[in-house]
């Protein structure tokens, strides 16, 4: 299996769509590799591959090696500047047009599953993050089943549960909490994503959807809980047009005064950003957050 040189490989679960879980792993990524930690991601949402966007590269093509795929790099190691290397693959970048319907009966799509388990060439890593669509669908029996077959006992570290704070988001996940003691993988933690709304034109945080049903859940089926994440309309901005993300003074997150520079590009200013992604991250009001989210994950696989 090429797997063989991953260290850890972390399920991203959740048993609702919508619920932020592809913006949840990019951030997880990218707050890994910030830690030193070399990363993979592999989207087996296949009917709505959206990593390749949330990275920025969705025109990139996939290199064919004898047997396989080769990921693609979103970037290299640069220890110099304390971060590891990313890389990603994914269903996406298979596909003509970005636009393509995915329509697959259950078969197909779990033989796809088992083909990028298998023939991604991920060389060394430290963790593989893997996407999985919403539910308990074929592609999540399938993934459970080959992983727990076929990795090294402790490879396969567990799963980062996915919920939004309404009521009939957590009774969704419940279900995929249950999905994963059936199948017995082990859930590191539940995230509460989109708990509150950080306003683009000052320092307040509104709880729109409510607060604290991802912390109940979580204490009802005795695992960890991660943290909440709040909408944060700056980080859509760098995912969609580049610009890294800029705070009114006096912007405080965690007690961090998170404010941009007052040589910040203008507003208005829609000239993309060189730096990396990975870097500009940093300035977003989610980066501290997922940093502890990602050291309490680190902490649990451990």
């Amino acid at each position: 299996m090429s797997l063989s040189k991953v260290k850890h490989i972390v399920l991203v679960l959740s048993g609702k769509g919508g619920v932020g879980k592809s913006s949840v792993t990019t951030q997880l990524a990218l707050s890994l590799s910030l830690a030193g930690h070399s990363v993979g991601v592999l989207d087996v949402d296949l009917t709505g591959p959206s990593i390749p966007r949330m990275f920025g590269i969705e025109d990139a093509k996939v290199t064919q090696a004898p047997g396989g795929w080769l990921p693609i790099t979103v970037h290299e190691a640069d220890r110099s500047a304390g971060v590891a290397s990313l890389r990603v693959m994914s269903l996406g970048f298979l596909l003509p047009r970005r636009g393509d319907a995915v329509v697959w009966r259950g078969p197909k799509k779990t033989a796809m599953v088992r083909q990028f388990l298998s023939d991604v060439f991920w060389d060394e890593l430290d963790y593989l993050l893997v996407d999985t669509p919403p539910g308990t669908s074929d592609e999540h029996i399938s993934l459970a089943e080959t992983l727990l077959q076929k990795a090294r006992p402790g490879q396969l570290a567990g799963a980062v549960v996915v919920t939004t704070p309404q009521a009939v988001a957590t009774a969704d996940v419940r279900k995929e909490l249950n999905f994963c003691a059936k199948t017995g993988i082990r859930v590191l933690g539940v995230i509460e994503n989109m708990s509150g709304f950080v306003c683009p034109n000052c320092s307040q945080c509104t709880n729109i959807f409510m607060s604290g049903g991802g912390e109940v859940m979580a204490k009802d089926f005795n695992v960890r809980f991660l943290g909440r994440v709040p909408i944060d309309p700056q980080f859509l901005v760098l995912i969609e047009t580049g610009k890294s993300p800029r705070y009114p003074a006096g912007t405080s997150i965690n007690g961090q005064d998170i404010s941009s520079p007052t040589d910040a590009p203008a507003e208005g200013d829609e000239t993309r950003d060189s730096a990396l992604l990975v870097h500009k991250y940093r300035s977003c009001s989610l980066a501290p957050i997922f940093s502890t989210i990602t050291a309490d994950v680190v902490a649990n696989v451990a």
